[in-house]
């Protein structure tokens, strides 16, 4: 009974690691343009905060917009991780594990010349 318990904490422990490695992987390629939002909003808060805090207001800002970061893709990991839903069972992540999901096969423009037919005369 206890070595199911493991393998099941181990399941567990795998599919938070994957899990946090897809989700930064996302953030980073396809959250950039929500970056340079993130970026300018920050500007203008180390601007704001300037005021306030002078010595320190870039180093609260950037703090705090890099633990959001963490705490987003930790909580997304966790969540997915807890609630059992496994990377293998996400369609759109086949690039994950090694899947390829080609629409159609590539025709080289060179290949009537040099690919060999067979032909039936």
């Amino acid at each position: 009974m206890e070595l199911v318990q493991k393998n099941s904490y181990l399941d567990l422990v795998k599919s938070f690691l994957i899990w946090s490695f897809t989700l930064t992987v996302c953030l980073l390629v396809v959250g950039f343009p929500v970056g340079a939002l993130v970026v300018m909003v920050g500007i203008l808060a180390t601007i704001i905060l300037q005021t306030v805090i002078p010595a320190s207001a870039v180093l609260v800002v950037t703090g705090s917009i890099f633990a959001l970061n963490v705490g987003v893709v930790l909580v997304g990991a966790a969540i997915l991780a807890f609630k059992g839903i496994y990377p293998e069972q996400v369609s759109w992540l086949s690039w994950l594990h090694g899947q390829n999901n080609l629409a159609h096969t590539p025709v080289y423009a060179s290949c009537p010349l040099t690919c060999q037919f067979e032909t039936n005369i």
